[in-house]
Formats: structure tokens, sequence, C-alpha cells
């Protein structure tokens, strides 16, 4: 398998908006760095980089045609406002960039996602729940604010028991929180059938195979769902409003992430009839949302 990687990198003042843009283009992975610094891979949860130009790396399968990408960070941004080049980064620069970076990250008290051979702190009790992934062929380890901020609402309820779906899985990485946490059943779905190869690899790397189900897209099991996740982008969340409301159980949580902060009043509204939401919770530019079903 070939696991060298297409960069598409921008260098802009408008970070989150080329994140923004390198996502709905299918970037596996994004990372935010100074301008000045070497490439590694995405910030740690509350490490959301201020800088005044960054450095915005979109990662991408080798055989992308970066062309509209390049196009589209252009004219979202504007020409006097960023610059674009792309690269290819073999397969052991990213890889053991990727290590050398990563460290575990705790979410909440006592849920912890690390490389698969990296050491806990002492930090990390017995109890401790510890998700393992490394990269893979869908990208998604809890190192972006929007999957962080997913793992730690996962991190504070109470999910003994629980019907879950994960609706766009990437790696799998919230499915397999979930799981983890107790959940009785849990449902990853995505139009990417890379990643739910990666999810079902993923669920049997930490023991949770029997819990995951990676069913197709248009195969999801009977609704009512007591959590439903899903952590996509603003537009699809606001286009699949009726049908994620179709899966989730009266008295249901929906969690939605993926959104910039100033998306968040038009996702809201687009659920009021609904849901009731707490308060937003950031992180820098980016929000995660979570209401209850009526």
């Amino acid at each position: 398998m070939n696991l060298a990687r297409l960069q598409v990198i921008a260098e802009t003042e408008h970070s989150a908006l080329a994140e923004l843009v390198l996502e709905e283009n299918g970037a596996e992975a994004v990372t935010v760095l100074d301008v000045g610094e070497e490439l590694t891979v995405e910030p740690a949860p509350g490490q959301t980089p201020s800088f005044g130009v960054s450095r915005v790396v979109g990662q991408f399968s080798p055989e992308t045609d970066t062309a509209p990408i390049e196009h589209a960070l252009r004219e979202a941004i504007g020409d006097p406002h960023v610059t674009v080049a792309s690269e290819i980064l073999p397969e052991a620069d990213w890889v053991e960039a990727w290590r050398a970076y990563q460290k575990p990250r705790r979410f909440g008290d006592d849920l912890w996602v690390a490389p698969t051979d990296a050491e806990l702190s002492a930090e990390a009790g017995p109890s401790a729940t510890v998700i393992r992934l490394d990269p893979g062929l869908a990208f998604g380890t809890g190192s972006h604010p929007t999957t962080a901020l997913c793992l730690a609402w996962l991190a504070g309820a109470d999910l003994a028991g629980q019907r879950v779906l994960d609706y766009g899985c990437g790696s799998g990485i919230l499915a397999i929180a979930a799981a983890k946490l107790g959940a009785h059943t849990v449902v990853a779905v995505d139009n990417d059938p890379k990643a739910l190869t990666a999810t079902r690899d993923n669920a049997a790397a930490n023991g949770v195979a029997e819990v995951v189900e990676t069913p197709a897209l248009d195969a999801v099991p009977e609704p009512a769902y007591d959590i439903v996740l899903a952590n996509i982008l603003a537009a699809p969340l606001i286009d699949l409003a009726p049908t994620l409301i179709a899966q989730l159980a009266p008295g249901g949580w929906l969690v939605l992430s993926g959104l910039l902060s100033r998306h968040v009043d038009d996702v809201q509204n687009a659920y009021a009839d609904w849901l009731s939401f707490e308060p937003p919770i950031y992180e820098g530019d980016w929000a995660a949302l979570a209401g209850r079903r009526r």
C-alpha cells in the first residue's frame, strides 16, 4: 500500500477558512502551523494556533488533482490573501513526522487517544479508557478541534447501554470511543468505502469489533438511536437535518461538529424544530453543538 501523501499548502492569515476549504475538498488530514515552522501534523486539543500568517496543509492521496483545490482556496480567501503550493511527501517522512509529534492525549477525566506504540503517562490510571490509532486510509486521530470537541462530549456522557450512530465515521475514532465507553451498539457509516475499512480495522485493533457495525450508508439499521454523532461540515449538516433527526430517538442526543463558529446559528436554526440545544462549545474558530430531541 502506498502511504505517500500529496500535500496542498496554503499560507494565509485566514487559517480556519483554509482548513474548511481543504476539508470540503476531501483532505484526509489538515495541519495548521506557524509559517516559519517545519511540517508536522495536526495540532493537539487546546493548542489551536493563533498565528498572524499560518501554513495550512491538507493531506490527500497521491493521485488527487490539485487544480480544483487550489482554485477553491484562491476563490474563498482571495489571491492577495493566500499563496498555494503542492508537493508529494514520501511515506517515511510523513509517518515518522506523525509519530514524532503525536503524544497521548486525554479527553475529559480519563479517555485517552494514543499511537499504537506510545506509552501513557502516569496520569492515565488503571481505569483509563484508551484508544490506539495510527495514521491510515482515513485519517482521524482526535487532534483536529472538531474531533476533539466530540471526544470531550463523549467522555462526559453516560453511554452505558446506549445505541449510538456515528454518521460520517472517518477513521472510526468516535464510534470506537463510544464502544469503549460502554455503548451497547454502535453503527458507523460513511460515504467513503475507505473510511469503513479503516473503521473496521481500528475497531478490531481496539477490541470492539463486535460492538461497532459498519453497514452501507443506505443500509443503516432501524432508527431510534440514543446518540447520533455527526462530525462533518456546516453545509451538509444543514442539508442532513431531516435524515439525522429521523435516526434519533425522543430524548436522544444529537452532537454536531465540523462547523466554524460563524455557522453555529445557521446550523442551530436548521434543527430548531426538533432539538433543545446546550450552549455551543468552542475551540479556536471551530464549534460543536449538542442538542436533545424534544
